[in-house]
């Protein structure tokens, strides 16, 4: 990156990373936001491979960030008001392990903050049942093939249908406004 500064990866696994990339994308400070699979055993794995679910991968997506602009918890936060994060299945419409939510951590730092912003978000009383979301160390991250970059841009129609028509949206208003 040619201007010099000191960026950090996070890596979320949120359901379907079509939804993923706007929210983080939108955030002061995020230089690069890409959706892909991390976490399985399959180098180089295709979309038709993980959507198996016997790869282990989970669709999920790398944030590339300069955290003196934006910190590692404001993303943990970002994250959250996302997902369902007591649905161990899947996310919504989507189901299977490729789908399951889980914050793959970098560093012990990162680590930590996930632990704490996990155990704040159970302790919060917002959701009856467990918060079921994996925290993980990062592993390889494979980008996803280019017709899924930057979907609810070059899709924006048939992104928003599905956003809607999964159940993700209305989940998300109901429980966070």
């Amino acid at each position: 990156m040619s201007d010099n500064k000191q960026y950090s990866l996070a890596t979320f696994a949120g359901g379907c990373f079509w939804c993923m990339v706007g929210p983080f994308e939108a955030e002061p400070g995020v230089k690069n936001v890409v959706s892909g699979y991390t976490g399985g055993l399959v180098e180089a794995p295709t979309y038709e491979q993980i959507n198996t679910g016997v790869t282990g991968h989970f669709e999920a997506v790398q944030i590339t960030y300069d955290p003196t602009v934006i910190s590692y918890s404001r993303l943990l936060d970002i994250f959250w008001r996302q997902i369902d994060p007591t649905d161990p299945e899947g996310q919504f419409a989507d189901r299977g392990p490729e789908y399951r939510t889980a914050i793959f951590f970098h560093s012990e730092d990162q680590r930590v903050s996930a632990e704490n912003s996990k155990q704040a978000l159970q302790d919060s009383g917002k959701f009856t049942k467990p918060v079921a979301t994996l925290i993980l160390p990062a592993k390889e991250f494979y980008p996803a093939e280019e017709y899924h970059q930057d979907y609810h841009r070059k899709n924006y129609l048939r992104y928003r249908m599905y956003r809607n028509g999964s159940g993700r949206e209305d989940f998300l208003k109901q429980t966070w406004t």
